[in-house]
Order: structure tokens, then sequence, then C-alpha cells
């Protein structure tokens, strides 16, 4: 009887460890739409794989991130990405990587990566950077913020609001190494001021607790995304 109850417990625990290890892959992409008709497709879930007998060192390689980006725009920075789409390598590797050039004073503002986490080194320069948690018991956003000089190191964790600004009068660099082949970015005010088609301003005006005319003003701004 005891031999029954024990083969019992271990089959009721291969269940549950088959069932908590069996889930669904995290998405590349905003979303997917099912569709029947194969006519009609396209796999966006990563890409389609090259037959590893024709794959070649270029596949792995790119080059240029030594050329400082254009900073001459608005928010006074750019993002050069590497991903899946300049390094066909990556695919399915789960790994990405950006350059980020500031102008003095220069921002890249708050924004999210929904699929990735972010790890950036400081190599020329002073930046403030940021983080802010989601909401915790006490219904408070936490911010974690720090000053990074020259070889400094800072982690984003996945999906939370970060910003990074240069508070020196001369320009900066940093690399960031994200956990994603395509990590995706939502910048914040981007997003909620100049969305297409937009946000119905009685939305944002109850949400930001301001005069609607605030929200109409903020709505015909031209949100430059630096990426």
């Amino acid at each position: 009887m005891k031999g029954a109850h024990f083969l019992l417990s271990l089959a009721v625990l291969a269940l549950a460890t088959s069932i908590a290890s069996a889930y669904d892959p995290s998405p590349l992409q905003d979303f997917c739409v099912a569709v029947d008709d194969p006519n009609k497709a396209l796999f966006v879930n990563g890409k389609f794989c090259r037959d590893p007998k024709l794959a070649k060192a270029e596949d792995f390689f790119t080059s240029g991130l030594n050329i400082p980006g254009n900073t001459d725009n608005p928010v006074g920075s750019n993002v050069t990405t590497v991903n899946v789409d300049k390094i066909p390598g990556l695919n399915t590797l789960g790994i990405s990587l950006v350059r980020i050039d500031y102008a003095p004073y220069g921002e890249n503002p708050p924004h999210i990566h929904p699929r990735g986490s972010e790890i950036l080194v400081v190599v020329e320069g002073t930046l403030y950077v940021g983080f802010v948690t989601s909401n915790q018991k006490d219904g408070k956003n936490r911010l974690f913020t720090k000053v990074l000089n020259k070889g400094d190191v800072f982690v984003f964790p996945i999906g939370l609001i970060h910003f990074q600004f240069n508070p020196g009068h001369t320009p900066a660099v940093a690399f960031a190494g994200l956990s994603s082949q395509n990590a995706g970015v939502i910048t914040i005010a981007n997003a909620v001021f100049g969305s297409d088609p937009p946000i119905n301003p009685d939305v944002l005006t109850r949400a930001f607790q301001v005069d609607k005319n605030i929200i109409d003003y903020l709505q015909k701004q031209f949100w430059y995304d630096n990426n």
C-alpha cells in the first residue's frame, strides 16, 4: 500500500513539473494575430533559419559601432541598435546590443523594453541614470538612480521605465546589452501623447489630472524617436 502511495506521489510530482515547465515561449513582437490562410501568414517570432551548411562568417558580423550617432535632435541622443536585423546569426540567441550617444545635456527619454533586461556600461562621459519599479504594496513606485562615470555599469530590469541623462558639458557614450534579439522599445511620452490615432484627450486629462488644454498642447507636439 505504501508503495502505491509512493508511486502516486511520484506521478503527481512529475505531472506538476511537466505543467510548470510547459509554458508558451516569450513573444518577439507586440502581438501575433492567428490566421488560417498560409498565404497571408508571416513568421515573426524569430526568423526563418538558414541551412547551417550555408552559414558564413558574415552572418555573425557587423561593423560601424565606432561611428558616433547623430545627436542633433530634440532629445540630444541617438541609439544605434545591433539586433537580429543587423546580425542574422543572433536569431534564437536572445541577445542584442546598442550604442547610445548623448550630446551635452542630452537624454535617452523614459522608456521601457517589453521583451528584455538591459545592462549598460559608460565608455565616455558621465550619465545620470535610473529606473522606476512597478506598483508596490504601499501604492508607490520606487525610483533607483545613480550617477555613472566611465567604466561604471548599471542594470535596468525588463519592462520597467528607465532613462539616461548626460549632465555634463561634453558628449557621453554608452554601450548596452539586452536579453532579447528584439527587446522592443516604448518611449513613454511618444506612446502616450504621440500615438496614431491619438488617445482620447478625456482619457489623458483624467489620468494625468491636468487641464485638458495641456493635453491638447502635448498631443500637438512632434515627438522625436531617437532609435
